[in-house]
């Protein structure tokens, strides 16, 4: 499996005033943790991130992080972001071990027309943007792909229904739901009468 090779910098000073000097110079603080390790106080340059995290598996990436001449696998683990500006602030990453697994959110995106629903006046409606999975670093998905053309009124996708790769497994409440359908009030009383007349 390719790693993104991303070089972080260490020797920063701590604290909020030397962090706005950093985020004034377009680099962004952080901090690299994992399992029997000291938390590494680091930063990495603006631009570097961005290209490291442009592949499909966006801020799911394994990165190499070269941290002053040592590698460490590592994948992204929060990024904070600005209230307004919407740019990182802060970001930690989290060394992992590629054998072992991790828990992520995965993106999900729908595809198919449910033209049931469509026809009727509903809306095929997401519950959730991203799914939490467990897997190791190396096979976590890119995206999880739910069709919805054969959704009809009253439908509802649940975390159990929503399809895995092989060495994926969802993580939360199985009855959770993940895809629903929503009928508009006119849609729905134009059902009711139907279903009462």
């Amino acid at each position: 499996m390719a790693q993104t090779l991303l070089v972080a910098h260490t020797g920063r000073p701590t604290g909020s005033a030397s962090s706005r000097r950093l985020r004034r110079e377009d680099k962004i603080p952080g901090v690299l943790y994992g399992r029997g390790m000291t938390p590494v106080v680091l930063h990495v340059e603006r631009r570097d991130l961005r290209l490291a995290l442009s592949g499909s598996a966006g801020s799911n990436t394994v990165l190499s992080l070269q941290v002053d001449g040592t590698t460490y696998p590592a994948i992204v683990k929060e990024m904070q972001r600005h209230p307004i500006r919407r740019t990182v602030s802060h970001i930690d990453f989290l060394q992992v071990d590629l054998s072992e697994s991790v828990t992520v959110a995965v993106p999900l995106r729908l595809t198919g027309e449910a033209k049931a629903v469509l026809s009727n006046g509903g809306l095929v409606d997401p519950a959730v943007d991203t799914i939490e999975v467990s897997t190791t670093p190396g096979a976590i998905p890119d995206e999880l792909v739910i069709d919805i053309t054969d959704m009809k009124a009253g439908d509802v996708i649940r975390l159990a229904d929503v399809p895995l790769p092989a060495g994926v497994t969802a993580v939360g409440d199985p009855d959770m739901p993940v895809v629903t359908v929503m009928m508009s009030r006119a849609a729905a009383a134009g059902a009711g009468e139907t279903t009462e007349g």
